[in-house]
């Protein structure tokens, strides 16, 4: 009995390891194809339409950390690949190279919005925000920020969008920034609180209820 229990235990391990080879196999030839459309610029994740292949065991945490395996990914230059083929349909994420398309779990935002700075330009004060993954998105009409009610603190949760329905979340240490930056205007007859950046009015809140969402 002790033999064919051991037996089959070594079976599962055999096949977990073969799991995870193959597994592994697959997330080498996606960094691959994405080291490579690279060096002609952004990958045209947005072109790329390919068939469902499985799901990885792969995690970005609401904190921005990605995880393969349960076991965080240490080199940023390699995140920073896999970034760049990152696509979103309706709420899931994959990652997708022109042959194949694999899913992977969001907590929160694919990225963290880590660093603000604010220029003057012929349309005015410009926000510019720099993501954990060193992109630099200038906030505007077609980057946005959006400003949610956190359902535990009842704060406010910013977000920007950085590119197709893919948002980063902005760290708290930047919304205070953003407030510091922000001021009132008159919308649809009511007052509210926000910040402007491009020419264009982000609200965060009623003026008179700001207190409540810091």
């Amino acid at each position: 009995m002790l033999h064919l229990i051991c037996h089959h235990s070594r079976a599962q391990i055999a096949a977990m390891v073969q799991e995870t080879e193959q597994a592994r196999h697959g997330l080498d030839a996606i960094a691959g194809v994405a080291r490579e459309a690279s060096r002609k610029g952004p990958p045209p994740v947005h072109l790329w339409n390919p068939p469902f292949c499985g799901d990885l065991d792969m995690r970005i945490a609401s904190d921005g950390t990605w995880f393969y395996l349960k076991t965080p990914i240490g080199r940023a230059a390699l995140v920073k690949l896999f970034a760049s083929v990152l696509k979103r349909e309706g709420d899931k994420y994959f990652l997708v190279t022109p042959v194949e398309k694999c899913g992977i779990v969001v907590e929160d935002a694919p990225f963290l919005a880590v660093e603000l700075r604010a220029d003057q330009a012929a349309q005015g004060r410009v926000l510019y925000f720099r993501t954990n993954v060193d992109d630099w998105v200038a906030c505007g009409r077609d980057h946005a920020l959006r400003f949610e009610r956190e359902a535990e603190t009842g704060g406010l949760k910013p977000y920007l969008h950085v590119r197709r329905n893919l948002w980063a979340k902005v760290t708290r240490a930047l919304f205070y920034d953003l407030v510091e930056l922000g001021e009132e205007r008159d919308l649809d007859g009511e007052r509210m609180f926000g910040v402007a950046s491009a020419g264009e009015f982000f609200a965060m809140a009623p003026a008179a209820s700001l207190q409540d969402f810091m």
